[in-house]
């Protein structure tokens, strides 16, 4: 069955409880590294590689690398029954360009996306204790880690809200255990838009290209 884009983006959320018990395949996790690795990337080096666990057990451990929501300080991350079924952690091998972050990103939304049309959740985490992390995956010093990326059938409701007059953009959980997220309108982050200027004003150096 086909989904929209927009729909698809919208139904991708940052979830951070799930079932744990229903567990996640390798071969579905390496479905979504399959779909990825088409992404286009900065002078195509395809720079990233990818770190798949779906072990109960390692799957715990790399929980224990991760802070799950900085912005709830009082929430102390999922507890058993609630963690992630399935990881895949983003690294690289040897020097990086400045252009190496947006390869990573442009992969890892891909991946959530294509992990959403499958009804499964996730959730993207910066914030990564590496060393502990390095010590439960056994990779090679070599290889620098990025970004890890959660999985699993998600446990909780996520909402997005509009962000309100004083441009609050922090999310929270309410009395039920809703997690609501704001959102900017689509009129607050269109800056220059051609509407609100009139034809004459547009930077003439972006007209029609001539070709010699």
């Amino acid at each position: 069955m086909g989904h929209d884009i927009r729909d698809l983006v919208k139904k991708s959320r940052s979830y951070r409880r799930f079932h744990e018990d229903q567990r996640i395949t390798r071969e579905t996790l390496a479905g979504l590294v399959d779909t990825a690795r088409f992404c286009p990337c900065s002078r195509n080096r395809q720079p990233l590689r990818y770190i798949i666990t779906t072990d109960p057990e390692k799957t715990a451990d790399i929980s224990a690398c991760l802070s799950f929501a900085l912005d709830l300080p009082d929430w102390g991350g999922p507890v058993v029954g609630e963690r992630p079924a399935g990881y895949i952690t983003i690294v690289t091998e040897g020097e990086c360009t400045p252009f190496t972050a947006y390869d990573i990103g442009i992969a890892a939304q891909t991946i959530m996306l294509a992990a959403a049309e499958q009804g499964i959740g996730g959730c993207m985490f910066g914030s990564i204790r590496k060393p502990r992390l390095r010590s439960v995956l056994g990779f090679p010093e070599r290889y620098e880690v990025h970004l890890v990326l959660a999985f699993g059938y998600q446990a909780e409701e996520v909402v997005l809200e509009p962000v309100g007059p004083d441009g609050n953009t922090t999310y929270w959980r309410d009395a039920c255990g809703i997690h609501h997220v704001p959102k900017r309108s689509l009129e607050e982050v269109l800056i220059g838009d051609e509407q609100q200027h009139p034809a004459g004003d547009r930077n003439p150096g972006l007209g029609e290209r001539v070709c010699n």
